[in-house]
C-alpha cells in the first residue's frame, strides 16, 4: 500500500504557483487549513520582493480563519475569492478592488465546481483529523465544500491536525449527489438521518503530502447577550410560540436554522428558554456555542450542520463529553446542509440577520450603503427561499442611532419581498404574510421601526401613497435617508 509522504508547510507551498486556483477546507475558521496558507503567503511576499507576480484564486466552503484569509490578504496573494468571507483584511482588499470577489449561495458552490463553471482546481489544501494510505480521510470540525474540492483538484495536500485526534470520528456524513441528468432524490427525511459515509474517500495518488499540525480552530467567542439582543430573541420566541398555539406550527415543532453571531445566539437562547416551545432539532449551517448549552439543558435534541464552530473552551468541553454529544451532532457537506430540497421537505424555520430592510420587506444582507461588501450572502438565501417560515432579525438602529436599519428602499437587494415572511427587531414583530406592499409597509413602520425614525418613514410613506401604484415608491426620494447619512453622518432629518 502506498505510504503517504510527510512534508513541511514550505514544501507544500512549492506546489502552488502564480495564477493557480486553490481550494481550501474551512467553513468559518472551523476545519480551515492553518499552516500551509501561511507558507503560501510567505512565498507570495518573497515573490513580490523580487518583482514577480504571485496571486491565486481562492475557493473555500465559506469564511475561514485569519491564518488563511488574513495571511493571504495581507500578502496581497488573492486574485479572486468565492463564495463568502469575513476577514477584515480580505474585505478591505475586496472593497479596494485589489481582490475580485463574487458572492454565491453556499449550497450551489460544490455543484458549480463539478459543473466546471469556476474552472479547474489545481491544488486542494485541507485539514483532517486522520488520513489513511488508501485515501480515506476523516475530516475535522467542518465539511463545507471539502469533498468536492478534493475530488476535482489535481493535487491534494492534507494538514493532519492532531488537536482533534479521533474526537470527531463518527460525526460526519459525507454524501455527494450525482450531477444531472443522473441526479436522484436525496434520501433524507429527518435531521438525524444518515445517507453517506463517516469518511471522505479520494484517489490516494492525488495526495502529494501531509503536514502535521496540532492547532485549535481560530474561533473567537461570542459576546454575552445584552438587553438589545435579548429583546430581539424574546420577540422571535414570542412569535414562534404564537404560531405553535395557532396550529400553524405542529405541536412537535419544526427544525430551526439560525445564522451565526451574537443575535443568533441570543435568539436560540430565547427560543430554548420559552416554556411554550418544546425541545427542538436544528438543521442549519453552523453549530455554535448556544447550541451546546441548549443541548445540555435538554432544549435541543439534535443538531445537523456543516460546521462545529465553537469557542476553544467549549470545543474542549465537547471533546471531554463525547459520550453525550457525539450521538447528537452530525456534520454534512454544505451542499446537503443547505440543500433547498431538504429545507422544504423538513419544514425548516429559517432565522437570519439583515443589515437593512426596506418598508416593503426587501432585505440587504451584504452591502453597506449599497457599495461596500461586508461578508456575503452565505447560506441565508438557501434557507429563506425554501423555509416553512422565513424570519429576518436586526436591531432597528445602528451607529448609536445615526443609521436606521429600516429604510424606504434597500441600497442592495439580497432577499426580495417574495421570500421574506417575518421581520423582527427589538421594537416588535411584522408578520408580512398575505399582505400587499402597502400592508407590509404599514406593518413594518408600526411594529419594527425605532421611534426616532418613525415620523420620517411615516411622512415618506404618506407622500408616496398619494401617487398610488401597486408598490408606492418615488425614485427621487427612495434613497434620501442614505444620502443624508453620506452627507451629514446621520440618517435622521432632525437629529437630537
Amino acid at each position: 500500500m502506498r505510504t503517504l509522504k510527510e512534508i513541511t508547510p514550505e514544501e507544500a507551498a512549492s506546489y502552488v504557483s502564480n495564477g493557480m486556483t486553490v481550494g481550501f477546507s474551512g467553513f468559518t475558521p472551523a476545519g480551515a487549513a492553518k499552516v500551509v496558507p501561511k507558507a503560501i503567503a510567505a512565498k507570495a511576499r518573497e515573490e513580490h520582493q523580487f518583482g514577480r507576480d504571485f496571486k491565486i484564486g481562492v475557493i473555500t466552503g465559506a469564511s475561514t480563519g485569519d491564518s488563511l484569509d488574513g495571511e493571504l490578504a495581507r500578502a496581497d496573494a488573492v486574485a479572486w475569492r468565492t463564495p463568502y468571507q469575513s476577514n477584515k483584511y480580505l474585505r478591505g482588499n475586496i472593497n479596494l478592488g485589489k481582490t475580485k470577489f463574487f458572492d454565491m449561495h453556499l449550497s450551489v458552490l460544490p455543484q458549480n465546481l463539478r459543473y466546471g463553471f469556476l474552472g479547474e482546481v489545481d491544488v486542494a489544501v485541507i485539514e483532517a483529523s486522520e488520513v489513511q494510505p488508501d485515501g480515506k480521510i476523516i475530516l475535522s470540525t467542518s465539511v463545507g465544500a471539502t469533498p468536492t474540492i478534493c475530488n476535482i483538484a489535481e493535487k491534494v495536500i492534507i494538514e493532519v491536525n492532531e488537536f482533534h485526534s479521533n474526537s470527531v470520528h463518527g460525526m460526519h456524513d459525507i454524501y455527494e449527489p450525482l450531477d444531472p441528468p443522473m441526479r436522484r432524490p436525496i434520501q433524507l427525511s429527518t435531521c438525524s438521518g444518515r445517507i453517506g459515509t463517516e469518511y471522505l474517500q479520494i484517489d490516494p495518488n492525488k495526495i502529494v503530502g501531509i503536514v502535521r499540525t496540532n492547532l485549535p480552530d481560530e474561533n473567537g467567542g461570542f459576546k454575552e447577550p445584552d438587553e438589545l439582543t435579548n429583546k430581539i430573541g424574546e420577540n422571535v420566541a414570542t412569535f414562534l410560540a404564537g404560531e405553535l398555539h395557532s396550529g400553524r406550527i405542529p405541536h412537535s415543532f419544526l427544525p430551526i436554522q439560525s445564522g451565526v453571531g451574537n443575535i443568533a445566539n441570543a435568539v436560540l437562547g430565547a427560543i430554548g428558554a420559552n416554556p411554550d416551545i418544546p425541545a427542538f432539532e436544528m438543521y442549519s449551517e453552523v453549530i455554535q456555542d448556544s447550541v451546546v448549552k441548549l443541548m445540555e439543558a435538554g432544549h435541543i435534541r439534535f443538531a445537523s450542520a456543516t460546521s462545529l464552530t465553537l469557542s476553544p473552551e467549549l470545543l474542549t468541553h465537547v471533546y471531554n463529553n463525547l459520550d453525550f454529544f457525539k450521538p447528537r451532532f452530525l456534520l454534512r457537506p454544505q451542499e446537503i446542509s443547505n440543500h433547498p430540497e431538504l429545507v422544504r421537505r423538513l419544514g425548516i424555520i429559517s432565522i437570519n440577520t439583515a443589515i437593512e430592510v426596506d418598508i416593503f420587506g426587501n432585505v440587504n444582507s451584504t452591502h453597506v450603503m449599497g457599495k461596500e461588501m461586508m461578508n456575503g450572502i452565505g447560506g441565508s438565501g438557501d434557507f429563506t427561499r425554501n423555509a416553512f417560515i422565513s424570519i429576518f432579525t436586526c436591531p432597528s438602529i445602528a451607529k448609536g442611532g445615526k443609521i436606521s436599519a429600516i429604510v424606504p428602499l434597500v441600497s442592495h437587494t439580497d432577499h426580495s419581498e417574495h421570500s421574506v415572511q417575518v421581520l423582527i427587531t427589538e421594537q416588535g414583530i411584522a408578520d408580512l404574510r398575505g399582505k400587499s406592499p402597502e400592508g407590509r409597509a404599514r406593518s413594518i413602520i408600526e411594529h419594527c421601526v425605532h421611534p426616532s425614525y418613525k415620523a420620517d418613514l411615516e411622512k415618506y410613506f404618506t407622500a408616496v401613497t398619494a401617487n398610488r401604484g401597486h408598490t408606492p415608491q418615488t425614485l427621487a426620494d427612495a434613497f434620501s435617508m442614505h444620502q443624508r447619512f453620506m452627507e451629514t453622518g446621520d440618517m435622521r432629518s432632525n437629529p437630537a
